[in-house]
């Protein structure tokens, strides 16, 4: 199935060059209620962060658009893990599919940040949506920890709903195996501080 976007919607106009002069970034927020459609629409629910109680390393009207991959923990606990397959999702780092903008299939007006937090292979709850995708919990109100770690496309208007997911599934595949790569240092320090305690440092 090809993944032509709609030329006739717009998108954000963003360099590469540009993107990769702020990343990684670093945020903590907390998670709110967004549009309910990743859930409801695609299958694919994402923990949204509210930019008003948040702290970014790029502030959140610089923040490029994009999707992207990286890592993200709920909680606030200095006592986190490394995700594994226990059923409380508290304190565990996941690998995480980040969108960044608009969401110009939908065509909304302002800037969200949405990570769609990616549960291991061997979790039962890694393929329980509509769509295979990874069902945890509601987070709404709890804090979230997140680091954008690399850049996978810019955003895109995608003709029809179909389209849209399969694009989705593949940045999901694409974050898997990106965060995984254990002879990454950026990641591993990226996952390091997503674990962690230490504050954002705002640019």
């Amino acid at each position: 199935m090809s993944l032509t976007p709609d030329a006739t919607a717009k998108t954000s106009d963003v360099s590469i060059d540009d993107v990769h002069k702020h990343l990684p970034i670093r945020m903590t927020s907390e998670v709110v209620r967004g549009f309910g459609r990743g859930s409801s629409d695609l299958g694919i629910p994402t923990a949204n962060l509210c930019r008003e109680s948040g702290f970014f390393s790029t502030s959140f009207d610089a923040l490029p658009c994009g999707i992207y991959w990286g890592f993200a923990r709920i909680g606030d606990s200095d006592k986190a893990n490394e995700c594994d397959d226990d059923a409380d999702t508290t304190n565990k780092v996941y690998k995480a599919a980040i969108s960044i903008g608009y969401n110009p299939y939908y065509g909304n007006e302002q800037k969200t940040v949405e990570p769609h937090l990616i549960a291991p292979p061997s979790d039962e709850r890694r393929h329980k949506s509509s769509c295979g995708e990874t069902v945890l919990r509601d987070f709404y109100d709890e804090p979230i920890r997140l680091s954008v770690v690399g850049y996978l496309r810019p955003e895109l208007p995608f003709e029809g709903l179909e389209k849209l997911i399969e694009a989705i599934k593949k940045d999901i595949v694409d974050s898997e195996r990106l965060g995984g790569e254990t002879n990454d240092a950026l990641a591993g320090t990226e996952r390091s501080w997503v674990k962690s305690s230490d504050p954002v440092k705002l640019m």
